[in-house]
Parts: structure tokens; C-alpha cells; sequence
């Protein structure tokens, strides 16, 4: 399994999403600017995105290109179809 595969990439990701939530809750304790704290969210949605894209990928890949059985694949086709139009909403 992909996730199981790229395990350390994967917590590396949230650890780093992680840190920067961590920033972003001491900007705001702290008063920080603005400016600051909105670079600081669009830098945590970013990570996020990438995240994502990234378990997306694995799992198309690993459930769907590469999986020989075609009722396997259609199986794994509709609930990947939901968590992608539940994420892009």
C-alpha cells in the first residue's frame, strides 16, 4: 500500500504542516501582522494541497492504474471519486 510505502515522506509532510500550524498559532497569540499570518495560512493550505496530491496520486496509481483486476478498480473508483469532490468543494 502507498501510504504504508512513502510512511516517511508522509509524516515528514505533516510534521512540517504541523510546525507551521504551530507558527501560525503564535503569530496570532502574539498579535502578528497581518499580512504575516494570511502568508502563513495560504503556506499551511499549500502543504496541505501537496499532501493531498501526493496520497492521490499513490492511491490512483496503486488502487487504479496499476490494480489488474477490473472489478477491483471499480470498486475503488467511487469512494476515491467522493473524497475528491468532498476536498475540491
Amino acid at each position: 500500500m502507498h501510504t504504508i510505502r512513502d510512511k516517511n515522506k508522509l509524516l515528514a509532510r505533516v510534521r512540517r504542516i504541523q510546525g507551521q500550524a504551530q507558527a501560525l498559532e503564535r503569530q496570532l497569540d502574539q498579535e502578528g501582522d497581518c499580512v504575516e499570518i494570511l502568508q502563513q495560512i495560504a503556506a499551511i493550505r499549500g502543504a496541505v494541497n501537496g499532501l493531498m496530491a501526493a496520497v492521490i496520486e499513490g492511491h490512483l496509481v496503486d488502487h487504479l492504474v496499476n490494480e489488474p483486476d477490473q472489478a477491483n478498480r471499480e470498486t475503488e473508483m467511487a469512494p476515491m471519486l467522493h473524497v475528491i469532490k468532498t476536498y475540491l468543494k
